[in-house]
C-alpha cells in the first residue's frame, strides 16, 4: 500500500492542478462574445445553405469504422509480435500463439461476414 501514496499524490496534484488551470482560465481568460455572422458557415463566400438531413450515405461511416477495427487489430498484434520470443523463451510460446490465431481467427470471420453481408460494396 506505501507504493501508492506517491501515485495517489500524483493524481491527486495532477487533478487539483487541472481544475484550477480551467478556473483561473474561464475566470481571467478572454471573453468571446458571437453574433450572427460568427455563427453562420461560411463556404466560399457564398451563404451557407442548411439542411435538415444529410445525405450522406451510411456506407462512408461503415468503412471508417472498419478501418478503425481492422486498425485496433493491427495495434494489438504489434505488441504481441515482439514479446513472442520472450513467450517462447519462458516456455508459454504455444499459449501466446494460441491466444493471437484466436484473435485473428475472430477477425478473418469478421472479414468473412463483412464480405458475405455486402458491406463493403459500393453499388
Amino acid at each position: 500500500m506505501t507504493e501508492l501514496i506517491p501515485i495517489l499524490v500524483l493524481l491527486a496534484f495532477v487533478a487539483v492542478f487541472g481544475v484550477i488551470i480551467v478556473i483561473v482560465s474561464g475566470l481571467f481568460g478572454p471573453k468571446r462574445r458571437q453574433s450572427e455572422i460568427t455563427k453562420a458557415p461560411y463556404e466560399c463566400g457564398l451563404p451557407g445553405i442548411e439542411k435538415d438531413n444529410s445525405k450522406i450515405p451510411i456506407k462512408y461511416y461503415l468503412t471508417a469504422i472498419l478501418f478503425i477495427l481492422f486498425d485496433i487489430e493491427i495495434i494489438f498484434m504489434y505488441p504481441w509480435a515482439i514479446t513472442y520470443t520472450d513467450f517462447i523463451a519462458e516456455g508459454q510460446g504455444i499459449w501466446a500463439f494460441s491466444a493471437m490465431a484466436i484473435f485473428i481467427l475472430v477477425f478473418i470471420f469478421g472479414l468473412f461476414w463483412e464480405i458475405k453481408s455486402r458491406a463493403l460494396d459500393w453499388d
